[in-house]
């Protein structure tokens, strides 16, 4: 596949933070038998991949915006574009040594994404999509899971956690899609559950309440592999307001109506 250059130059980011990001999560094994534990550690391995990241992105487009987990958003003075980046989408999996962690870098311009690089260094996995352009991973070309039957299909999805979250919603939710399905995966990372709908390894996914980092890049890559994405109203507001339904059209639809059903339950 050949690549234009800001997509080199996303390549170029994500692969040197996930560098960095393995070296620390050598080290973050080991730590997990201390007293202390890795917290501390691991909230400075994500703000050396966000530094790297930010550096590699500002020495190539130096005029264009940033919206970041660690630092906040920096506005660019080229006003048309800006980077959404998550140096290490599934903190708390790395936290505990689970190998289920991710990069993610999505272009925005004009209001669009047009650019997406999400990059597992774990597998060495790396998920590139430009609009219009198609979805790869690791330069072949994907596309969604083609399942029609609801009872075939597995799905993803984020959970709530202790002081974060609508526990109640997330309950009854699950309580509708579960027995429409074939499964559910939590694996905390949302970067990956959009790239794995991308690849096919999940039927659909859903969450509510992200941030533009966690799901720019997704999101173009489930669009750029033939899929559907929108919030749970069917909208394109997802990077407003952070809730998104994702899959191919027939789990796309499906999600959505169980998702009404739950909500008006």
């Amino acid at each position: 596949m050949a690549r234009t250059a800001i997509l080199n130059v996303m390549v170029q980011a994500a692969t040197k933070a996930g560098r960095g990001l393995i070296r620390d999560f050598g080290e973050v094994e080991n730590l997990q038998v201390s007293r202390k534990g890795p917290g501390d550690f691991v909230s400075a391995a994500d703000r050396r991949a966000e530094e790297i990241l930010r550096n590699e992105l500002i020495k190539a487009r130096p005029t264009y915006g940033l919206v970041m987990e660690e630092s906040g958003e920096v506005e660019g003075t080229d006003g048309n574009h800006r980077w959404h980046i998550d140096p290490l989408d599934g903190t708390t999996n790395f936290l505990h040594g689970i190998p289920i962690f991710a990069t993610s870098i999505g272009l925005e311009r004009n209001g669009q994404i047009v650019a997406a690089v999400v990059y597992n260094p774990v597998m060495d996995e790396l998920y590139t999509a430009e609009k219009g352009r198609g979805a790869y991973l690791n330069d072949r070309r994907l596309r969604v899971a083609a399942r029609e039957n609801p009872a075939d299909m597995v799905f993803g999805t984020g959970l709530p956690f202790i002081g974060r979250g609508d526990h109640g919603r997330a309950l009854k939710e699950l309580r509708y899609i579960m027995p429409e399905t074939a499964g559910i995966r939590r694996a905390g990372a949302a970067a990956l559950d959009l790239a794995w709908v991308a690849a096919g390894r999940l039927d659909g996914y859903w969450e509510h309440k992200l941030n533009s980092w966690d799901i720019a890049a997704g999101l173009l890559l489930v669009k750029e592999a033939g899929g559907y994405v929108s919030d749970m109203e069917g909208k394109d507001k997802m990077l407003e307001n952070g809730d998104v339904v994702a899959g191919n059209e027939f789990s796309h639809r499906h999600i959505l109506r169980l998702l009404k059903t739950a909500a008006s339950a």
